[in-house]
């Protein structure tokens, strides 16, 4: 069993920046894909960025690639993710998930947390 808790989002200003931190807790080894996902209103919950158990890679959705920067540690059992040059579409509900696999695959993903909310504003 794997928990995962998301904090750091809030309301922003476009153009400004976040750092999103999710918490591992539970059963996860280092091995363990992190990702985060994103929900806006109405849209289904898209694939943002991901990473590998040891860090070494790390992918990231067209969206937002050039923007953010995803990481982790390990010894903090914590991942991050920095994005900077904020828009109003980035404006969702953000998920911190866990996998066996590295992926950018939803289905393949099975551990969620609750979401944190970033709004960003005009």
């Amino acid at each position: 069993q794997v928990t995962l808790i998301e904090s750091g989002g809030g309301l922003v200003q476009a153009g400004g920046s976040l750092r999103l931190s999710c918490l591992v807790s539970g059963s996860a080894s280092d091995d363990y894909t992190l990702a985060w996902f994103r929900q806006a209103p109405g849209l289904e919950r898209e694939f943002v960025s991901a990473i590998s158990g040891s860090g070494g890679t790390t992918f990231y959705a067209l969206s937002v690639k050039g923007r953010a920067t995803i990481s982790r540690d390990n010894a903090k059992n914590a991942m991050y993710l920095q994005v900077n040059s904020l828009k109003s579409e980035d404006t969702a509900v953000y998920y911190c998930a866990g996998s066996r696999t590295i992926t950018d695959s939803i289905g393949l993903y099975s551990s969620w947390g609750q979401g944190t909310q970033v709004t960003v504003s005009a």
